[in-house]
């Protein structure tokens, strides 16, 4: 399946609908390599931006669906329409597809307790799903060497690590070097949810893409991470339709 993309401040966002890009997750599924699903939002790119590092994460990687409302009101103002694709409902529909091709499974992050009842309320869901490892994010950079190894015994093929970003991203882009046919997406706080410490938002909310404003109105303390990281980002996008950059 060939992809479609468009360039948002010069980094690449995948033009899939929500059933083409599982369609295509299933390809990488089938696939000898290990490859990384970005789900990209404003804050992300405006952190790459900044960081050459961070950056050149974003431009290999082998999926980068839209998440953040933000993405769609950038690939809107380019005259695209795209379908946002929320990652904790594109990773819930991957772990479906593990459950009936029996592909093991990995989890890592957030606290031992909330990774542990996230992954046993996803079995209680999916019953014939193996998930064979489970770490909590609290760990230290030496130690990475460890549970990569420990990833690479368990045989896990779809690995879910929420560690929030950067960081998940650059755990992921060390540590698939080491794990061949293994595919790797960040999911950011899904395990919470999953876990039922967080309650998601209303499918109201949902619907109009003000997730974000349900999540800011729970925890007004998140506000500090939206703006003026928004604004800021729309404005880029909005000066680089007018003046393309070379980017």
């Amino acid at each position: 399946m060939e992809r479609k993309q468009l360039k948002v401040l010069g980094y690449n966002v995948d033009l899939f609908s929500y059933n083409d890009a599982i369609d295509y997750t299933k390809y990488l599924l089938d696939s000898e390599y290990s490859v990384q699903v970005v789900t990209i939002n404003p804050e992300m790119i405006e952190f790459a931006l900044k960081n050459e590092n961070f950056s050149h994460i974003l431009n290999k990687a082998e999926l980068v669906i839209p998440d953040g409302m933000g993405i769609k009101l950038a690939l809107l103002i380019n005259g695209v329409n795209q379908q946002r694709i929320p990652g904790i409902e594109y990773s819930k529909k991957v772990l479906e597809i593990c459950e009936e091709k029996e592909i093991p499974v990995a989890f890592i992050g957030s606290t031992k307790q909330v990774v542990e009842k996230a992954a046993e309320n996803i079995k209680a869901e999916m019953p014939n799903i193996k998930i064979v490892y489970t770490k909590d994010g609290f760990f230290q950079s030496d130690e990475e060497g460890q549970i990569i190894n420990d990833l690479k015994e368990s045989g896990a093929r779809f690995i879910l690590v929420a560690l929030g970003s950067p960081k998940q991203e650059y755990f992921i882009d060390t540590a698939r070097l080491s794990i061949k046919n293994a595919l790797w997406v960040g999911v950011g706080g899904s395990f919470d949810v999953w876990s039922g410490i967080v309650k998601r938002a209303p499918v109201i909310f949902r619907k109009l893409g003000l997730e974000w404003l349900y999540r800011v109105i729970d925890n007004p303390k998140r506000i500090s991470r939206i703006f003026p990281t928004l604004p800021i980002f729309l404005y880029r996008v909005i000066i680089n339709k007018i003046l393309p950059s070379k980017r």
